[in-house]
């Protein structure tokens, strides 16, 4: 070899020393990124923190689970579109297309508006609710299994082959006890809206997991937590702001339901 091409061979190595550990951070560092959709409704959104600086129209807060995640796990990249109000209809028409085929985690709550269930409740508060509380009950599974199913197809259709998907269920709203938070609410409807909150979490276990998804039920993490416990995780009535009312308080997204995806995703 020349002294030409000896001195271009050591210039070219010294050079390469340089340049390939960033090109081969680079590459790791793009390979480890999570793509994460956040799909759902208000138990998704926030709806229940107080604080909705993400969007005042879905009411996505920065105390959400989605949010939280996003900032606790590195490398990951959050797509937030669960919006307060959305229903299995409203997933499918504004919310999927954020799945896409680099997409490799989607959480999603879903179903409980497709029964009204907020309303349910808001109901109980001013009249009798028993006997909508056990129709309801008794037609969820009708009304909401092809309707689960097809949201669920549509995630698996288009994101990542082997990516986590967690369906996160609805807690019991209501212990044995009564409070200011539970004004107009008998002992007889709390019982019935638990077990409305029951068959939704059976009907969306069943569903999800025939789908290959991950279940995480909110019932036994949230116990010792409803509402009007002495560490209640959920918001009661609240006549001065009643869109807050029965949803998530800050620590039942980060203690609750950020744990349950935690459990998941690491």
């Amino acid at each position: 070899m020349s002294r030409f091409a000896r001195r271009w061979a050591s210039a070219a190595l010294v050079v390469g020393a340089f340049i390939t550990p960033a090109v081969v951070a680079t590459s790791v560092h793009a390979a480890t990124i999570d793509n994460y959709v956040a799909l759902g409704d208000s138990y998704s959104s926030g709806v229940g923190s107080n604080s909705y600086t993400l969007s005042s129209s879905c009411l996505r807060s920065v105390y959400a689970y989605p949010y939280l995640l996003s900032q606790q796990r590195p490398n990951t990249s959050l797509t937030f579109v669960a919006c307060s109000g959305a229903t299995t209809t409203d997933v499918l028409n504004t919310q999927i297309a954020s799945v896409t085929a680099s997409t490799n985690i989607v959480t999603i709550s879903i179903g409980g508006n497709d029964l009204g269930f907020a309303s349910l409740i808001s109901n109980c508060v001013l009249a009798d609710c028993n006997t909508a509380l056990n129709n309801t009950r008794a037609s969820a599974s009708a009304t909401l299994s092809p309707r689960l199913d097809a949201v669920y197809a549509a995630i698996k259709s288009h994101m990542a082959a082997g990516g986590k998907v967690v369906v996160l269920g609805y807690p019991h709203l209501f212990s044995t006890a009564s409070c200011l938070g539970t004004t107009g609410i008998t002992a007889t409807e709390r019982s019935n809206a638990n077990l409305l909150s029951d068959e939704i979490d059976r009907v969306s276990s069943q569903h999800a997991i025939a789908a290959g998804f991950t279940y995480q039920s909110a019932i036994a993490s949230f116990t010792g937590h409803a509402v009007c416990s002495s560490s209640a995780w959920l918001n009661g009535l609240n006549i001065f702001n009643t869109t807050e009312s029965f949803h998530p308080t800050r620590s039942g997204q980060s203690s609750g339901y950020l744990a349950l995806v935690r459990q998941v995703v690491g």
